[in-house]
């Protein structure tokens, strides 16, 4: 098997490159592309940071990915229109996204050696992968997951089997472990296989490597991860479940007093964009002038400058303030709204992996020194380039000319 992804229909495939309408910035559509040389992309991708490696530690599966009319009632017999089989997996998709935007990637994850995970390796390889700290277990299976994609509604569900035996730090040697994380830029965390990741984790924040999170749901071992990270991007149900807090808003508040080496958290929502807060590296002692301002007020008044009309991404930013969360604290910093981009009906496909893109392009957008203006409307780009395609990677876009997006 050289490859995981295979499609049994062309029905959903969408082979036009997407335009960035920021600015007019071209991806290309991975199956367009998928045979393009990454050197190639080097050198006409300017805006690349130079040497940049991300180091990636959590999940890879192989996705049983198949599209529906409706989803089924309980007893219901019913054809799938559209089965692909592709690579999958927080880790791996996030990575991937980086590897076809033209950073140097590494993965620290474990499969097993069946079908299944020689799968997983080849198609990492073509993407440009580095998985020399992959640890492949001679006996055992790889992990995967059924993916029912509800043509209707537009949404997916998911149905995890993980994989075995499962990966243990004494799997990472000490020498792996340091030669994984040489010359890293970031390291990356998904949250799962935790007590590996801890290791990983600690010897990261030895060596000043900076930390993003992905915090997806409350998981074992996820709170000490946290307190290690400098970024974190989680899901919609995340801040409030993690912080009991009543309010979004008030849950980024909690999040940045809780983490104090956190410099952002960012929560993804779907159509909706995403929230941003950012703290301010002066502090609140260096900025006395700033007024202090309710955090859910000052969301309303920011929702309130969104252009409705506008099916492109945006940023909206409020100025820096002493936000305040009613019963929880005040915290300096900036709040940021981040639209989605509107995606024509007859264009979305498959949301699966969307928040692994775009954590990917936050990851890109760190390493490139983006403003928060530049980051979420980039990474809102991406990801909507992935909702194009069915399955996590299939719409991952190729980061061939970012210089008018630069500008």
């Amino acid at each position: 098997m050289t490859n995981l992804c295979t499609t049994l229909s062309s029905s959903c495939s969408n082979t036009s490159p997407f335009i960035f309408s920021v600015q007019p910035l071209k991806l290309y559509n991975a199956t367009r592309k998928k045979h393009r040389s990454r050197n190639f992309m080097l050198k006409m991708c300017s805006s690349i940071p130079q040497n940049a490696t991300v180091v990636g530690c959590g999940s890879l599966s192989v996705d049983f990915l198949a599209t529906v009319a409706a989803y089924p009632k309980p007893d219901d017999k019913i054809r799938t229109t559209t089965l692909k089989v592709q690579g999958g997996g927080n880790a791996g998709n996030a990575l991937t996204c980086l590897a076809r935007l033209g950073l140097n990637t590494r993965i620290i994850s474990k499969i097993a050696d069946d079908s299944q995970g020689r799968g997983i390796l080849d198609e990492l390889r073509a993407d440009g992968v580095d998985t020399s700290f992959l640890v492949v277990s001679e006996e055992g299976t790889s992990p995967f997951t059924y993916i029912i994609v509800d043509n209707e509604t537009k949404t997916r569900t998911c149905i995890h089997t993980p994989g075995y035996p499962p990966m243990i730090p004494q799997d990472l040697s000490e020498s792996s472990l340091v030669s994984a994380l040489d010359g890293a830029s970031i390291a990356y965390f998904d949250g799962r296989l935790y007590e590996t990741a801890l290791v990983v984790a600690h010897e990261a924040a030895r060596k000043n490597i900076p930390i993003l999170i992905d915090a997806e749901r409350p998981r074992e071992g996820l709170d000490d991860l946290l307190k290690l990270a400098d970024y974190v991007v989680c899901s919609a149900k995340f801040p409030k479940a993690w912080t009991e807090a009543s309010t979004v808003p008030q849950a980024l508040v909690s999040i940045l007093l809780r983490l104090p080496n956190v410099k952002f958290v960012t929560v993804t929502l779907g159509k909706d964009g995403c929230l941003m807060l950012e703290r301010s590296v002066n502090g609140t002692s260096k900025c006395p002038s700033v007024e202090d301002v309710d955090v859910d007020n000052l969301l309303k008044s920011l929702e309130l400058r969104k252009d409705k009309s506008a099916s492109i991404p945006t940023c909206i930013s409020s100025s820096v303030a002493k936000l305040k969360a009613e019963g929880i604290g005040t915290v300096t910093g900036k709040l940021y709204i981040g639209t989605a981009e509107s995606i024509p009906p007859s264009e979305l496909i498959d949301t699966t992996g969307a928040g692994d893109a775009f954590i990917g392009a936050v990851i890109y957008a760190i390493c490139s020194k983006f403003s928060p203006e530049k980051m979420l409307p980039f990474a809102a780009n991406v990801a909507g380039a992935k909702c194009r395609d069915l399955g996590a990677r299939s719409g991952l876009p190729y980061g061939a000319r970012f210089a008018s997006f630069i500008r």
